[in-house]
């Protein structure tokens, strides 16, 4: 979730923000508009940081080969700005069949109702995020902060436990649970084209206790996601982060933010 009044931006902890910019420059454009980015071979992004409205999350798209996954849908107003920069990839839509949604915030999630129907895609998330995604419960959602009307959905395959694995055609998403900013967060990884690709939605944070954050069980997951040693950090508003001293860098920036909490 972003919530510049509760964030603290990765220059203020310390983070050379050059890594995120060097992809922002060199990002292959799909057309004038800038609708998508490639980070690296089969990764896409194709929502937020410019390519969708301001308060959407980072939406990214990987392409393993024969079946393909949306990793998060944005806050709602411009699904359709991210249906057509889907489109602008190339690749083939119908192969895209899954929506992984990293934690229950609308800024995450409220354009999962539009893309859903578009894709006839099945939404994949922790249990512990289903009073936020299927029952919409707005002290979880957080809707009202953005004025967003949030349209529940039902999440069809329920993840569970400390990891589980989702076979994308030929390669594999692991999706650990990694709680803190909300008790059912997930931070998906791949390894593709030898590289270790992390999407970190919400490392920055912010943390509510209304939303069940949990500083102590955030720095338990942090330790988990340095432990990945990645290539590449997808976060979920503040870029792209490489190589893998850059994303070490960034996540142990927050931990020493928060470690004076």
């Amino acid at each position: 979730m972003m919530a510049w009044s509760l964030t603290t931006t990765p220059a203020a902890i310390g983070v050379n923000s050059k890594s995120a910019v060097k992809y922002r420059k060199n990002a292959r454009v799909a057309d004038k508009m800038a609708k998508v980015k490639e980070i690296t071979a089969g990764v896409y992004q194709v929502g937020g940081d410019g390519l969708s409205r301001a308060e959407d999350c980072c939406v990214y798209l990987i392409d393993g080969g024969g079946e393909s996954a949306l990793i998060d849908a944005g806050a709602g107003r411009s699904a359709s700005m991210i249906w057509s920069n889907i489109i602008a990839t190339g690749i083939d839509v119908s192969s895209l069949k899954h929506i992984v949604v990293t934690h229950g915030h609308i800024d995450h999630i409220g354009g999962l109702a539009f893309l859903k129907e578009k894709l006839q895609a099945q939404v994949i998330a922790h249990s512990l995020e289903l009073p936020a995604i299927e029952e919409g419960l707005p002290q979880l959602t957080a809707a009202s902060w953005y004025g967003v009307t949030y349209e529940k959905v039902k999440v069809e395959q329920v993840l569970k436990g400390e990891e589980q694995r989702l076979k994308l055609g030929q390669v594999e998403l692991i999706c650990p649970h990694t709680p803190g900013h909300t008790p059912g967060g997930i931070s998906p990884y791949v390894d593709i084209t030898g590289k270790r690709v992390l999407f970190g939605q919400d490392i920055h944070g912010p943390f509510n206790q209304q939303w069940g954050s949990d500083l102590k069980e955030w720095r338990i997951s942090m330790q988990k996601l340095l432990e990945l040693e990645a290539d590449i950090l997808c976060e979920g508003h503040f870029g792209i982060y490489s190589p893998a001293a850059a994303v070490r860098k960034y996540i142990e920036g927050y931990l020493r933010q928060y470690s004076r909490k």
